[in-house]
């Protein structure tokens, strides 16, 4: 049965990987990118060798909380159901590290836009729907002066802790929305992303490896029953996160600071 999957960050890397996978699989995959000519070329590689047209584009960038909300509203839009949600662009190593708003960049990309972007498209996830959230074998405690943009950190570290708290947002929601599936993935580590090849300077495996778990974790019925957990690829298998994101008032505290940030943007 084909599903429509919205797919951000799938323009290079993992992300456009996945892409590939899955529409060979006959999925229909909404692109997302930040670069309308990056996007454009990505979508040319992929149709190329389709039967039909399965793609669509869409430009955001998802540092800007409203070009997030401006996505949700163009997706919206065209589709009343969406099957999957990948939340999988990210941001590792960047010259500029502080937005417009005013927020850490990583933290806004890897953790506080793709908060906003799922709940803006809840109405519009199917039924039995999924959330698949793109994180890393790398987590640390979350400052609250970090994630409010009051605190600089390291890459490294604001990489780190960004994507524990999407880890806790994850579990969190998980709680509150039953009827959708929920899932963490670090997808590998080392991978060869154009991330990895920018902020450590190595050429990393092969991304294949991240895209067939964020395939499978999107589709396969093994996936379907657990909303709530993480998935370790390096593992191989659902492993626990960092703990603090097994505990829900932690949880509860993180959403609650996203919350109060969104509400004095959007």
């Amino acid at each position: 049965m084909q599903k429509t999957i919205l797919l951000t960050g799938s323009t290079d890397g993992i992300g456009l990987e996945t892409a590939r996978m899955l529409l060979s699989m006959g999925h229909r995959v909404l692109l997302h990118g930040r670069n309308p000519a990056k996007l454009r070329a990505a979508e040319r590689s992929l149709s190329a060798n389709l039967d039909e047209d399965l793609t669509e584009t869409y430009v955001a960038d998802l540092s800007f909380m409203n070009e997030v909300e401006d996505l949700s509203a163009q997706v919206r839009s065209k589709h009343q159901q969406i099957d999957v949600l990948i939340n999988n662009a990210g941001v590792f190593h960047t010259p500029v590290t502080v937005t417009g708003d005013g927020l850490d960049i990583r933290f806004a990309v890897n953790t506080i836009a793709p908060y906003l972007l799922t709940h803006k498209l809840l109405p519009n996830l199917a039924g039995e729907g999924r959330i698949i959230n793109t994180s890393s074998a790398a987590q640390s405690p979350v400052e609250a002066d970090a994630l409010l943009g009051r605190k600089g950190l390291s890459d490294f570290e604001a990489y780190a802790q960004s994507k524990l708290a999407l880890n806790m947002w994850s579990s969190h929601m998980a709680l509150e929305n039953t009827r959708l599936t929920v899932i963490a993935v670090n997808p590998g580590s080392m991978l060869g992303s154009k991330m990895v090849r920018e902020g450590f300077g190595v050429d990393g495996g092969d991304i294949r490896i991240g895209a067939r778990i964020l395939t499978r974790a999107a589709l396969d019925d093994d996936f379907s029953s657990a909303s709530g957990q993480y998935f370790d690829n390096d593992a191989g298998r659902f492993a626990p996160p960092h703990a603090d994101a097994l505990d829900p008032e932690k949880n509860r505290k993180i959403v609650q600071l996203i919350e109060n940030i969104l509400s004095g943007l959007v």
